[in-house]
């Protein structure tokens, strides 16, 4: 089956299909915005004026039917009409595909949209009209006729199809309703339009993937619901995305699209099998019957006792006859277990010695029932139903056999005044008792499209109410009160036919209920889930379990696939206690990537069966499916019968919370038997500023002297925040606004102060979500926590780094496993760990966590990124190897990392070697030596190796740190980071002692030098920090300051002049950028990357890029960039760089230009020329570039924008950002100062 085709068809059609009938309501002078009144009336006609302008005149009955469409669009709106028209059409189009392909068409076998003629476009219906035995009308055929004479084929295919539709209604009105509405007027479809939706849904999908005969490679049905399964999930895509997109609650209309999700073919089977199919062989075995079960499991071996139990069941089962099974799907979407169910109840029909026809009948009209929410679905499978009905028996349409399958509809427009005229025949106690209960249904069904399935419909007397209904009692009466009163009564008779399928209980319930939090939809639906299943609300598809449990009888089974997250997460723990009354049969633990659909681990998967009886002791099978990441594969390792537990359900209660741990092992078992974490830790959730943009930076987007780092006392407070995963040490990224006390926070409307008492103490902190495992941090005093970088602190402090090492083993990781197999790591979580304290072996331990806090915090430390960056690695290695590099005018930059990549390396094996120790201590300690080895993966030591690249790239940004002053070749750590340049460095301004600065050198300083001060004095600096905070970074060097020329000076400086060009050479293999010379690939590195890589560097995982350099950047012809430090800005900064930089570029441009031109005008040689004029091209566009720039970068420089480094970098970017530049005649010109981030 071709998914990517029918897919695109599905998502096409849609569109075409909304284009279409909107541009049919234009010409009845219908738009989204308007419903036209009628410009003239006559007796028999109205004449409207179209959308485009023009007049349409309509005969009676398109007069009526455009009423009844206008009365719709004001009720429901545009948009929801239209899309209920599309999406009829769209079934409808469909349904007659796959009967025509099938040759299931009706009444006559003739192909409708297309041809049994390969190649042939005409549909064969176009072809023989009017020879097809359709009971045409004289005037039909008139029409017919003319219409093929005048070479109208369209006109003709339209009329036949309509013709097709209302024939369709006497055999499937469920689906074909009559075309006598609104609908039919709306409806533009062409065979000889490439572009329409009947050619690509003819040439667009294969043929066979519509055709019951057809079999997959397994031997499996190809066609039927599988395709219409999937027309469904893919019609809904774009409404799906567009749903999500909006970012606010999830409306009932939408609910749909946003929780289908087709589900995989032997999943349905494997549910089916295990629990229909588990009732009639268990009540009547039967091994040949089974045997065509595929993916049927036997029961587990049983204690004597339980066994006794079953067979007690199994005993009721034996008299069950076939028409005594009923079976629902209350979420059944397109019908697929259904369709499924079909299949079963057919071969269990056979086996107790039925015809297939007779049980066809029989299953449609006592087995087999569905509810949705969506009348879409619900058209569907109503369609599949009966499609699978007629594999069977060949006239099952013909016998007028309605399926018991229904969208559930809601009873807000029903006038209940008429509920007295109903009744007729019936005895006044009779009809009392039944007004009641229809009021009774009635009040139950209000707003049912909120809730669907999920509603709890009272038992009433089905038969008195359908007699109630039958009858009206109107001839003495007929008043105003009683217009409408038989569309009442086919109202009220379609809601009692749903209100009893809702109430009556069934042997079996399968189905893959919806998945979606319940926050994401509607109060309506928060409430109702609130009060009636508190122990499932925060999700329908738990809800749903407990509903599904509601429907069943006694000893039913009920089969689901839903999230996994019930087995596990703590919200749920009440569910569990609520499942584990019951039997779990079997399940098949999916775990992510169960749906082909969906990647990644956002939807994580089980299946499961349930008996709804309570039997002590019993025991399930449990597969585990988790490590194949492909639905396939997860079906391969299911019948190679790999993965298999049986468990006796009872353990689940031995561990904390209940969760459904069906692989626990006896020594973990005997683990969790022992005091858990929360008698030795304080495990909490940290702080809820309310509003994180206003308060949450990134220490180095804020004035550093305002932080705790700087002084204790500063408002700047460190902020745990979570971050990536990480052992022992580090994530140190965050700082929050806690002015007064966090006086401002405490103020905002939706924060939350949790566990105040814990901040600024010594602890350990953790990511609540570890997709990569556990990964616990030491925290040093001084810091508050955020709720996603939950903290816990130890109730005797000295047993902090033995608790460390405990939760960063494999024995903690096994034990969580259990707990929470997602890794979702909160505070509630780490509680129920069993937590075993050795006392002996506490001192080794402790000694080996200290180390290993030691190594990752000499790690976070050598990046710039840490508040406690010293010096970049590849210079403060010198130093540490002096008798290697003795020559400091001639060393060598590839020696140099050498060395560092030998620290990295030693530091990674020594972490790792310590780790592994840290897990055999802890393997004895809880007695898992059996299940678990010591051995730690590279992937999982989060210390840095060296990276050529990557250390080259962040030595070049040191480099920048230096030319702005933020960092400095004779001080370790931050220099300028807020403060004015003068506070920490001056020029020499006169050839004598005259800058007036205390402790100036000597009585002789050179103009232009420059010195910082220190304690001591003043000392001359080593490499001179750039004055006017603007660094030009252009394709030539036209500046003084050039950083390039800047960047190879301090290269000279730190490494030698002897090695300059060898390292410059390193320095361009390792950027690896284009370029004839190492210089040439430096510049471009600067003019092509340097930028990105900053902005990459300076970001965190859900706070953004937040650079602060800033870059000048006038476009994409590299005319003018140049960089600032945003802690040295100034309001005339931008001034400056407009002046003193962009003019002058833009004269050294122009310069350049000439002299090419000159070359173009004077040379002989052709390559010269050549050259030349590519230059002039170069310029010219360079020059136009800067030209626009000038004007954008003119008017923020007359502003003299002052920044507020408090506002963070977002905030403080943005000032700089969509400048508008007039265009004489054009519209007005948005241009970027700054580099998009």
């Amino acid at each position: 089956m071709n998914k990517n085709a029918i897919k695109k068809f599905a998502i096409d059609a849609r569109n075409k299909l909304i284009a279409s009938v909107t541009d049919k309501a234009g010409m009845l002078g219908i738009t989204p915005d308007n419903c036209s009144e009628a410009i003239t009336k006559g007796a028999d006609f109205e004449v409207y004026r179209t959308a485009a302008g023009t007049e349409v005149t309509l005969n009676k009955k398109q007069c009526e039917q455009r009423r009844k469409l206008v009365d719709q669009i004001h009720a429901r709106g545009f948009e929801a009409v239209v899309e209920e028209v599309a999406y009829t059409w769209f079934n409808r189009i469909c349904a007659i595909r796959f009967m025509e392909v099938n040759d299931y068409m009706y009444p006559v076998r003739v192909r409708v949209l297309s041809s049994e003629k390969e190649g042939k476009n005409e549909p064969d219906v176009v072809t023989m009209a009017p020879d097809i035995d359709w009971n045409f009308t004289d005037k039909e055929r008139e029409e017919i006729i003319d219409a093929k004479m005048n070479n109208r084929l369209d006109d003709l295919f339209r009329m036949l199809f309509i013709k097709q539709c209302n024939l369709l209604h006497e055999v499937l009105p469920g689906l074909f309703e009559e075309t006598e509405d609104y609908t039919e007027m709306l409806l533009n479809i062409s065979f000889t339009n490439e572009d329409d939706v009947i050619r690509m849904l003819v040439d667009g999908i294969d043929e066979k993937d519509f055709n019951i005969t057809t079999v997959d490679e397994d031997g499996k049905a190809a066609g039927q619901v599988e395709i219409i399964g999937w027309l469904y999930q893919y019609y809904n895509t774009e409404p799906k995305n567009k749903a999500f997109a909006k970012k606010t609650k999830i409306t009932k209309e939408e609910v749909p699209a946003v929780t289908q999700l087709f589900t995989p073919d032997w999943i349905v089977r494997y549910m089916v099998e295990n629990s229909l199919g588990r009732m009639w062989v268990e009540g009547h075995p039967d091994d040949e019957l089974k045997s065509k079960w595929k993916y049927y499991l036997d029961e587990a071996k049983q204690e004597e006792s339980v066994q006794q139990e079953l067979d007690k069941i199994k005993a009721e089962y034996a008299t069950l006859k076939p028409e005594d099974i009923k079976l629902i799907d209350p979420c059944m979407g397109s019908g697929h277990i259904l369709v499924y169910a079909f299949d079963v109840f057919m071969q269990i029909y056979e086996n107790a010695g039925w015809s297939q026809r007779d049980a066809a009948q029989s299953i449609i009209q006592n087995n087999i029932y569905g509810l949705d929410i969506d009348d879409r679905a619900a058209q569907l499978s109503y369609f599949a139903v009966l499609m699978k009905a007629r594999q069977y028996d060949r006239r099952i349409l013909t016998r007028s056999i309605e399926p018991n399958v229904y969208a559930v509809q809601e009873s807000n427009g029903i006038n209940r005044g008429q509920l007295k005229y109903f009744g007729a025949g019936l005895t006044d106690v009779e009809k009392n008792a039944a007004v009641s209960q229809m009021e009774g249904l009635l009040n139950t069904l209000n707003d049912a499209k909120e809730y669907g399935s999920l509603l709890n419909v009272e038992s009433y007397d089905w038969e008195l109410l359908e007699k109630f209904v039958e009858n009206t009692d109107t001839e003495s009466q007929i008043s105003f009160d009683t217009y409408g009163l038989d569309e009442t009564a086919e109202q009220l008779k379609q809601l009692i036919k749903i209100g009893k399928v809702m109430a009556q209980k069934y042997e079996v319930v399968a189905t893959n209920p919806p998945y979606a939090g319940t926050s994401n939809l509607s109060a309506k639906v928060n409430n109702f889930v609130k009060e009636n299943y508190p122990d499932s609300k925060a999700d329908l598809f738990a809800v749903f379990i407990e509903r599904c449990g509601e429907m069943l009888k006694k000893n039913g089974y009920q089969a689901m696939i839903t999230m996994h997250s019930w087995m596990f997460l703590s919200s749920f723990e009440k569910l569990r206690e609520n499942v584990v009354q019951f039997s779990i049969e079997n399940m098949a633990y999916l775990g992510a990537r169960a749906f082909e659909e969906i990647g990644g681990e956002v939807v994580q998967t089980t299946t499961f069966v349930i008996k709804k009886t309570h039997i002590q002791n019993f025991k399930g099978i449990y597969i585990r499916l988790v490590e194949p990441n492909t639905q396939k594969s997860k079906e391969k390792m299911f019948l190679l019968k790999n993965n298999r537990y049986i468990t006796n359900q009872a353990v689940f209660g031995q561990i904390s919370g209940q969760p459904i741990a069906y692989w626990v092992s006896d020594n973990l078992l005997n683990a969790f038997k022992n005091s858990t974490l929360d008698k030795t830790a304080n495990c909490c959730t940290g702080m809820q500023t309310g509003n994180n943009s206003k308060y949450i930076r990134l220490w180095y987007e804020v004035n550093y002297t305002k932080t705790a780092m700087f002084n204790e006392n500063e408002i700047y407070k460190r902020y745990n925040c979570g971050g990536e995963f990480r052992k022992w040490y580090g994530n140190h990224n965050n700082v929050v606004m806690w002015k007064d006390n966090g006086k401002s926070i405490r103020n905002e409307k939706s924060s939350v102060i949790r566990n105040e008492k814990f901040f600024f103490k010594e602890g350990l902190s953790w990511k609540r979500i570890g997709s990569s495992g556990i990964g616990l941090r030491f925290l040093p005093k001084g810091f508050i926590f955020d709720q996603a970088g939950d903290s816990m602190f130890i109730k005797d402090a000295s047993k902090i780094y033995y608790t460390l090492a405990f939760l960063n083993s494999k024995a903690a990781e096994s034990c969580f496993s259990f707990i929470a197999p997602t890794m979702n790591l909160t505070a509630g979580n780490m509680n129920r760990l069993p937590f075993i304290y050795d006392v002996r072996r506490k001192s080794n331990i402790d000694e080996v966590v200290k180390y290993n806090i030691e190594i990752s915090k000499c790690d976070w430390d050598n990046y710039e990124t840490s508040w406690n960056f010293k010096r970049h690695p590849l210079i403060s290695v010198i130093s540490r190897n002096r008798a290697l590099f003795d020559d400091t005018a001639d060393i060598n930059l590839a020696e140099c990392y050498t060395c560092w990549e030998n620290e990295c390396n030693e530091r990674f094996n020594q972490l790792k070697a310590n780790e592994e120790e840290l897990n055999r201590i802890f393997i004895d300690i809880y007695g898992l030596q059996d299940e678990l080895t010591p051995e730690v993966e590279d992937k999982d030591v989060t210390v840095r190796k060296a990276d050529l690249q990557r250390d080259i790239k962040s030595l070049v940004s040191y480099a920048v740190g230096c030319m702005f002053g933020r960092y400095s070749l004779d001080e370790e750590g931050l220099v300028l980071v807020g403060q004015p340049f003068e506070a920490h460095f001056f020029e020499a301004s006169a050839p004598v002692c005259g800058t007036g600065f205390a402790g100036a050198p000597g009585a002789s300083v050179p103009i232009g030098e420059f010195y910082y001060k220190t304690d001591e004095g003043v000392k001359k600096c080593t490499y001179n920090p750039d004055k006017d905070n603007i660094i030009p970074i252009c394709d030539e060097e036209y500046f003084s300051d050039d950083i390039v020329s800047r960047f190879c000076e301090l290269v000279k400086i730190v490494y030698g002049e002897k090695s300059l060009e060898t390292n410059l050479d390193f320095i361009a293999k390792a950027l690896g950028n284009k370029g004839n010379t190492s210089r040439e690939v430096i510049r471009n590195y600067f003019l092509n990357d340097f930028f990105k890589d900053h902005c990459n560097t300076y970001s965190v995982t859900g706070s953004g890029k937040r650079p602060i350099y800033w870059l000048f950047d006038s476009g994409k012809q590299n005319g003018f960039k140049a960089l600032i430090y945003m802690h040295r800005y100034d309001a005339d900064t931008v001034g400056r760089v407009r002046t003193d930089y962009l003019h002058k570029a833009q004269k050294y441009v122009e310069t350049a230009m000439q002299s090419a031109q000159y070359t173009i005008d004077n040379a002989t040689s052709a390559s010269e020329k050549s050259k030349a004029t590519k230059a002039v091209t170069k310029y010219t566009k360079q020059l136009a570039e800067m030209k626009i720039y000038d004007e954008a970068i003119a008017h923020v420089a007359n502003q003299r924008i002052e920044i507020d480094l408090d506002d963070g970098v977002k905030v403080n970017y943005a000032k700089f950002q969509g400048v508008e530049v007039a265009q004489e005649g054009k519209k007005a010109l948005k241009v970027d100062l700054l580099a998009k981030i």
